[in-house]
């Protein structure tokens, strides 16, 4: 039986490597945080249904701040409608921590408030459960 509730929510925290960085400013392209969004949704599906599932479109994505190597992005999903085998998912990534290389190489701060960098909508599907 699934155990899908709407309200449930997923929350991963990554840092963004400067291997990552894809153009000038050490900005990211807004595909890697997809890529972050379908693991956390990855990770509900698990939770909710026992399954990985399988990512089957967004119907909205805001590009909303820049994503820089040397942030700490925290990714969560939000299960907002659960049908027969579709979950709806409300997605955001927010950067929580910025590197700060114009202070030294090495220096970084936990930022007072997130900057809230994406945000998305999409649907995943999962297995039809057989009845044993």
């Amino acid at each position: 039986m699934s155990g899908a509730r709407e309200g449930m929510t997923v929350t991963h925290r990554r840092y963004i490597p400067y291997s990552h960085a894809h153009y000038a400013g050490d900005l990211v392209d807004g595909a890697y945080v997809l890529g972050l969004f379908g693991d956390v949704a990855t990770e509900m599906c698990v939770r909710a249904d026992g399954d990985e599932g399988l990512f089957a479109s967004y119907s909205d994505v805001q590009f909303r701040a820049p994503v820089r190597a040397g942030d700490v992005l925290e990714t969560s999903a939000v299960l907002v409608r659960v049908g027969t085998r579709s979950r709806v998912l409300d997605f955001e990534a927010r950067v929580v921590c910025r590197g700060r290389p114009e202070a030294g190489e090495s220096a970084a701060e936990a930022l007072p408030e997130p900057i809230v960098a994406v945000t998305a909508t999409g649907t995943v599907v999962v297995p039809a459960r057989q009845n044993p």
